[in-house]
């Protein structure tokens, strides 16, 4: 089954009032391109396609994918047929999602299924198609439209705690490396002279400092240039840098767990929307463990559907999996119980998504203190090994 390939376009444009504008859209061709900017009032100029790396994401990011699903949960629940609901739904996301939305309409206009249409625009993972699917089969769709919006909103909540998690530190780190870079490539070169002039006489460690200071003031461009390719870099290879830190992540005394009950607050999430559509539990867990990437949660919970398969009884085979908090395990074998598996998966959602927030915060707490006693053992590391000598020099002259 074929799907429709995307790439992303540096376009220049005329609006209707005459303006010139320039932006990133992602389309399939220069005239599907065209196209999609005729319809916002705008004149394709020029465009040039982008290469593969310089894409920051391809298809629907998570914010269009919640606003999709949400469009069509309540658009659906109201009778209105998914052609129209499509319709619709392609003026509520982001630009670039628009060709997408806008091709998926014509795919199910002309008879395809939407679970098959999603499959072919080849923007959505596998979980989300068989949710759909499933959901055309026993005719929810609109249900499970709301429970993907909800789960999408859960996630963009998680990322978002994630982001000011990185950013804290990140602002730490930016100013510890301007004040190193000053202070050793302008303050240290300049005592390191001063006190050379007056014959001083300095411990080993000052003048290891010393020299760094001035190689680093004399390859100023060197070290420019070693930064400026370490970013390229990063930006070409970020998906392997982020499987190395997403595989750090799960080592790290604190973060691991952060990690857990995100990757817990997915795998629930994803069965809630499962076990709504009418899948078969077993069937639903074989897709929600392509939504987790906790290695040692993940193989536990493949055990767990393989016994499933062979006739084993969920709360007896629950408890095997341990990754997952005990009353965890105990409000799964109770749902099993009463027979309402979908209302616990959502709960457990909930909560995971809960635990996750009151993790970063914990870690967030414990964070703020481990960077500033690592940014003043750096700068008092340098700021020492300037005032042992200035020090040594005061007590001789008295």
């Amino acid at each position: 089954m074929s799907t429709l390939q995307t790439n992303s376009f540096l376009f220049f444009a005329a609006t209707s009032t005459g303006k010139r504008t320039i932006g990133v859209r992602q389309a399939a061709t220069d005239r599907a391109l065209a196209e999609v900017l005729r319809k916002e009032k705008m004149l394709l100029l020029r465009s040039y396609r982008l290469p593969r790396w310089a894409t920051t994401e391809k298809g629907l990011r998570l914010k269009d994918r919640a606003a999709l699903n949400e469009q069509l949960a309540q658009l659906l629940s109201r009778g209105v047929p998914l052609v129209e609901a499509l319709e619709v739904t392609a003026s509520a996301v982001g630009g670039n999602a628009k060709p997408i939305i806008e091709r998926m309409r014509e795919l199910v206009a002309a008879g395809s299924g939407f679970g098959d249409a999603c499959q072919r625009v080849g923007v959505f993972d596998r979980v989300t198609v068989a949710v759909y699917r499933a959901a055309e089969r026993t005719g929810d769709l609109a249900g499970a439209a709301k429970q993907l919006a909800i789960t999408a909103r859960r996630q963009l909540a998680v990322s978002g705690k994630a982001a000011t998690l990185m950013i804290y530190p990140m602002i730490v780190l930016a100013i510890s490396v301007v004040v190193v870079a000053v202070m050793m490539t302008v303050i240290v070169p300049r005592i390191g002279k001063a006190m050379s002039a007056m014959g001083a006489e300095l411990p080993w460690f000052t003048q290891l400092i010393m020299d760094t200071g001035e190689w680093m003031r004399g390859n100023v461009l060197v070290l420019m240039g070693v930064v400026g390719f370490g970013a390229i870099a990063g930006i070409v290879l970020r998906k392997k840098v982020a499987e190395v830190v997403v595989r750090s992540s799960r080592r790290v005394p604190l973060l691991k767990d952060v990690v857990l009950a995100q990757e817990s607050a997915r795998f629930f999430s994803v069965m809630a929307a499962m076990t709504r559509s009418g899948v078969p539990l077993a069937d639903a867990l074989g897709v929600a463990n392509d939504a987790v990437g906790h290695p040692e949660l993940r193989r536990q919970l493949s055990t767990l559907r393989t016994k499933l398969i062979e006739g084993g009884v969920l709360r007896a085979l629950i408890e095997n999996v341990t990754v997952l908090p005990l009353a965890t395990r105990r409000l799964l074998i109770a749902a099993e119980r009463a027979g309402d598996m979908e209302t616990a998966f959502d709960a457990l959602a909930t909560d995971m998504a809960d635990e996750t927030d009151r993790r970063a915060t914990r870690l967030l707490a414990a964070l703020e203190p481990t960077l500033i006693v690592g940014m003043f053992l750096i700068i008092g590391t340098i700021l020492v090994a300037i005032m042992v000598p200035l020090m040594t020099m005061a007590s001789q002259q008295i």
